[in-house]
């Protein structure tokens, strides 16, 4: 191995720590007794570990109830940007749709557009709707992403034409040949587009914190914030304790998938 080979290695190390570290120190602390995480000594490691915050996150807040909002809005989100996407692509890549190259354009400029500008309109509607406090506004302004579209027609542009050609010959009909032959052929893509649609929408605080005041109806990153006194203190332990168990459903979902996300990013084209 040479020495550049090695120099490369040593900094895709270092890297790893850099993005690892802060997950392990938020493990550490979980386990660490309020006197040690208040001692102004640096460690590692709890000298004496306990799961003591894990116990007062699940009774200071209600952390199962947040969980389960999480859970339903992520996978709701997730499965209805993935079949949008999945009919607006087949759409615009794949159908003879009059105009299909300005509603791509259309669908890609929402991209540009920053989640912010369109918060207070949606809120406003939400709001008029006297919908706050529910699920359907937590999910409902999320069911179409520019994102979605864009990569999926991307991923279809580059399906070979002999395979639509076929069922088109066979008698499919347009809706048999995107779920008879279309989505199968690119289930990797779809996996992939999910777990970044699930972690994104697991993520999310500045949405949720608008339109779910109800303890009862708000969501894992907004429910955390309960550790937080009002006299300017921090419960730190119970506050990590709760991201650690946060990250799992979303930890998990990416190293479960992994292999799809990595290999659409490979595989996918800009085909034209």
């Amino acid at each position: 191995m040479g020495a550049s080979a090695r120099g490369v290695h040593v900094l895709l190390v270092a890297a790893c720590l850099l993005v690892v570290f802060p997950m392990f120190w938020m493990f550490s602390t979980a386990l660490k007794p309020p006197p040690e995480i208040f001692a102004g000594t640096f460690r590692l490691w709890p000298s004496a570990a306990t799961l003591q915050n894990f116990t007062t996150a699940l009774t200071q807040v209600p952390m199962l109830r947040l969980f389960w909002n999480s859970l339903v809005v992520a996978a709701v989100v997730t499965a209805a940007q993935i079949l949008t996407s999945a009919l607006a692509a087949y759409a615009c890549a794949i159908l003879r749709v009059p105009g299909q190259r300005v509603w791509f354009a259309l669908f890609v400029a929402t991209m540009m557009v920053p989640s912010q500008v369109t918060m207070i309109p949606n809120y406003l509607l939400i709001a008029r709707f006297e919908l706050l406090n529910t699920y359907t506004a937590l999910i409902v302004p999320q069911v179409v992403t520019g994102y979605g579209i864009f990569m999926l027609r991307q991923t279809f542009k580059n399906l070979p034409t002999s395979l639509v050609e076929a069922g088109i010959l066979d008698g499919a009909s347009s809706w048999q040949v995107l779920w008879r032959i279309v989505v199968p052929t690119t289930r990797t893509a779809l996996a992939a587009l999910s777990v970044l649609f699930f972690i994104n929408t697991w993520n999310q605080y500045l949405w949720p914190l608008l339109v779910a005041n109800d303890k009862y109806m708000r969501t894992l990153p907004v429910g955390m914030q309960e550790f937080v006194s009002l006299e300017g203190g921090t419960n730190w332990g119970p506050l990590m304790a709760a991201a650690t168990m946060a990250i799992v459903p979303a930890l998990l979902a990416y190293v479960v998938a992994q292999r799809y996300v990595l290999e659409s990013f490979v595989t996918a084209g800009l085909k034209e």
